[in-house]
């Protein structure tokens, strides 16, 4: 009704009609996740600020796959972490956005929210919402490089047509939820997705499926979890990591050890580029030691080791049953196996030849297919035109 209009009827004594409020379109809720885990499986630890819900799944999965998240919109997280190595870098280190090599192999992601700390050597990184900004905003090396361009990354998502929807419908309570705290909350939704407890080994164990397991696998499992072997102390537990957290957690377990790689100086030191645990915490003692990896998909996820130096399980088992790594020639020359700084439970073995291949049938028997082949995983965008 005109303001003129409304005058008149004050003045003839009459009041204006009243105009209706309109109602509210109410804010749709998120639906909650709902954990479907293997048995034998703990809830995941969730920060309490990041609630989990199938909206922020959904679009940290689409985000998860995303190069126009990298700042020249070359690469996306899966670039480094990919589907069928078991979201492991096949490259013994990984490459950045602008073509800049890492310092460090980019590990599978199977069962990764289970972790007490992320990245390979800090014990800072507590949760996914914190490690993701090194990769996003590392500049040396630069990774995804997103420093400095956040709005036009941003900018990206918001002009594809899907965007808008799966990021309103993720975050209902923004009035703009196009930001990057909310991309990071929703990959790292995601990424508590990824549980692997199909394996042979969790079927026979886990599930009493005895045919699950192979003779051969059972006669390596005896073996990796003797006094003999040593392995389970650092590779112990469903998760196959002595660095395990989750909701019924007392208290957190951080397991770093230096396991004979390197030894360049005759007196324990790693290579100066990384020497682990040892760069943020100044100790001497904690020179090249680094968190204790989980085994779950070891089969498929080489190269192996924080620098993805191995290039085999064969490989591997050398080095332990050896003690440590012995490097002839080059700048990395020296005897591992005699760093003053080696975890006491890297003292070497010996192995029949059916010994050694009865322990690689039991690490093959960690692997999830299921898991590989989940289509809850995989990339979204190869099956849009």
């Amino acid at each position: 009704m005109a303001f003129a209009a409304i005058v008149a009827l004050i003045a003839a004594g009459c009041t204006a009609p009243e105009v209706p409020t309109p109602t509210p379109t109410p804010t749709p809720t998120p639906a909650p996740f709902t954990w479907n885990l293997p048995p034998g499986f703990p809830l995941p630890a969730v920060p309490a600020e990041n609630p989990m819900t199938q909206e922020k799944v959904e679009l940290g999965r689409r985000l998860f796959h995303d190069p126009r998240l990298s700042g020249n919109a070359s690469q996306s997280c899966a670039s480094c972490h990919v589907r069928s190595h078991g979201f492991a870098d096949p490259r013994a280190a990984s490459i950045g956005s602008t073509g800049e090599p890492t310092q460090r192999n980019a590990p599978g992601l199977a069962n990764a929210m289970y972790y007490s700390s992320f990245t390979w050597s800090s014990r800072l990184l507590l949760k996914f919402e914190q490690q993701m900004l090194i990769p996003m905003f590392s500049e040396a090396p630069i990774e995804l490089g997103l420093t400095g361009r956040e709005a036009e990354a941003l900018q990206r998502l918001r002009d594809d047509a899907r965007y808008p929807e799966l990021f309103a419908a993720a975050f209902p309570q923004d009035v703009d939820p196009f930001s990057i705290a909310n991309v990071i909350d929703a990959i790292a939704n995601f990424l508590r997705t990824m549980v692997a407890g199909n394996t042979p080994w969790h079927r026979a164990i886990y599930q009493g499926d005895d045919a699950a397991l192979s003779e051969s696998a059972r006669r390596g499992a005896e073996l990796f979890f003797s006094e003999r072997l040593e392995c389970h102390h650092c590779h112990g537990g469903f998760h196959f990591s002595q660095a395990t957290r989750h909701d019924g957690t007392v208290f957190d377990e951080f397991a770093f050890h230096n396991i004979g790689l390197y030894n360049v100086d005759g007196q324990g030191a790693y290579p100066t580029s990384d020497t682990g645990l040892q760069q943020f915490t100044g100790n001497a003692d904690d020179m090249g030691k680094f968190r204790a990896p989980s085994l779950i998909n070891v089969a498929v996820t080489a190269p192996y080791f924080h620098d993805g130096s191995a290039a085999t399980l064969d490989e591997v088992l050398d080095i332990y049953a050896a003690g440590g790594r012995v490097i002839e020639s080059g700048p990395n020359a020296g005897d591992g196996r005699a760093n003053p700084h080696k975890s006491g439970f890297v003292r070497g073995f010996t192995l029949s030849e059916q010994e050694r291949a009865d322990v690689i049938e039991f690490l093959n028997a960690l692997t999830d297919e299921e898991f590989l082949s989940d289509s809850r995983f995989s990339n979204p965008f190869e099956s849009q035109p």
